[in-house]
């Protein structure tokens, strides 16, 4: 293991730093825009620009990489992002950081696919669990890191946004002097969203009401924070409370999916976190404490409902199509990122700031009506026929899914480890 991380120091720093600075540049943003008094609704169309960016990213950033190499497009893409960074206290303009926002997801989207492609090739059938823990535990630390740094300088000024733009252009160093042979990206291929939801309708639901949750409170959190008067500083330990509360429940619910049906976990997972969510939206931020408690209950919940809803996909799919149906999954996660910073920003303008939590709750009802509709209209799964549980991360390119450690029983060709083997001998 020890030897394992070693050898992808590199890449490992490239993370950290990439992160913490774009997660610390979403919360910037968030806080920034309430700042400046632009409406929440306006707030939402800007921040939701960069999940568009990103989903197109995730789509079309094979064709620069494979014209251009992996160190030549990484060195573009991690560039053009902290040049965003850069960019936006230049002029505070909507129509101007709404294209920012695309092109900072567009980048983003090119530099994971990029690392996490670099992770890939060096995954074996003995290793792959292992570099999958490595990695998402490595992401998940940093964006929390990143959310408390936010603390750093007054989001007014320029000096935050030229330390996201620091964080951005480091993450580039690691990465230009690895001596890794860089790997080949094949394009990954994709089932049809409409195709995969009439083979597992609750897998594709939960990984679009993820995406709602998720790509909503990430965006939009800063905001309420800001309206119910929380300090910079409370704001910065309020999001990283929730990201930290999304990693430490992926375990724990991990196991429950492994000795119950999932779909019925499932749907306790979203009655649960509506629950938690309603509890924020009646009660506001008066108690600090319990608005943390509440939060994270939410927050680590709605992450969770991606995995599960891989989880109940794979369930059905064959082995040889489990990564087309990741890539789907994600895409369908990616929709959801668009949807819900959009619903919830005009839910804050409707109702104020409890209008972000009342929607989610919403959402989250929703999704269990359609997962009980589903239950006893269709034959479960039999525990004992269940692939094993791997908490997998919507914040991630398509390409992470071929590291997931259910892959290792067909993934790996004589040929395939046989390339990877060559390249780990040659770096």
């Amino acid at each position: 293991m020890t030897r394992m991380v070693t050898s992808l120091s590199a890449l490992i720093l490239s993370i950290i730093l990439l992160v913490s600075g774009n997660a610390f540049l979403m919360t910037l943003l968030g806080i920034r825009l309430s700042i400046e008094a632009i409406s929440p609704d306006i707030i939402g169309w800007i921040l939701v620009c960069y999940s568009i960016g990103f989903v197109l990213g995730t789509l079309y950033v094979h064709r620069i990489i494979g014209r251009v190499g992996h160190i030549r497009a990484f060195a573009v893409f991690a560039a053009a992002a902290a040049v965003t960074s850069l960019l936006y206290p230049m002029a505070v303009s909507e129509i101007f950081w709404a294209v920012l926002r695309v092109l900072s997801g567009f980048s983003i989207a090119g530099v994971l696919v990029v690392i996490e492609s670099w992770f890939s090739s060096r995954a074996t059938n003995a290793n792959r669990g292992a570099l999958f823990a490595v990695y998402q535990i490595v992401f998940y630390l940093s964006a929390a890191g990143g959310q408390l740094i936010v603390n750093i300088g007054d989001p007014a000024n320029f000096m935050p946004f030229s330390i996201a733009a620091i964080l951005l252009a480091l993450a580039l160093m690691p990465l230009a002097l690895t001596k890794m042979e860089a790997p080949v990206i094949e394009q990954v291929q994709r089932i049809s969203i409409f195709t995969l939801a009439r083979e597992s309708f609750s897998g594709v639901a939960g990984a679009l009401i993820c995406g709602v949750m998720i790509g909503g409170f990430y965006a939009l959190g800063p905001v309420y924070a800001t309206l119910v008067g929380l300090d910079v500083a409370r704001t910065s330990t309020f999001m990283a409370s929730a990201i930290v509360a999304a990693m430490i429940l992926a375990w724990p619910l991990g196991r429950l999916c492994d000795r119950f049906d999932r779909r019925r976990v499932m749907f306790w997972i979203a009655l649960v976190a509506a629950s938690a969510a309603g509890g924020v939206g009646v009660l506001g931020a008066e108690n600090a404490w319990l608005l943390t408690l509440l939060v994270g209950v939410f927050t680590g919940l709605s992450a969770a409902l991606y995995p599960v809803a891989v989880a109940i996909t794979n369930d059905r799919m064959e082995s040889t199509r489990i990564v087309a149906a990741s890539a789907t999954l994600l895409l369908s996660y990616g929709v959801g990122s668009v949807i819900g910073p959009v619903v919830m920003a005009e839910l804050i303008n409707l109702l104020g700031p409890k209008g972000l939590f009342f929607g989610n709750a919403g959402f989250l009802l929703l999704l269990a009506l359609i997962t009980s509709y589903r239950i006893s209209h269709t034959e479960d799964v039999a525990v004992a026929d269940q692939e094993h549980f791997v908490p997998a991360m919507p914040e991630a390119s398509p390409v992470l899914a071929e590291i997931d450690p259910r892959n290792s029983e067909f993934h790996e060709s004589p040929e395939v480890e046989e390339m990877h083997e060559e390249q780990r001998q040659a770096s």
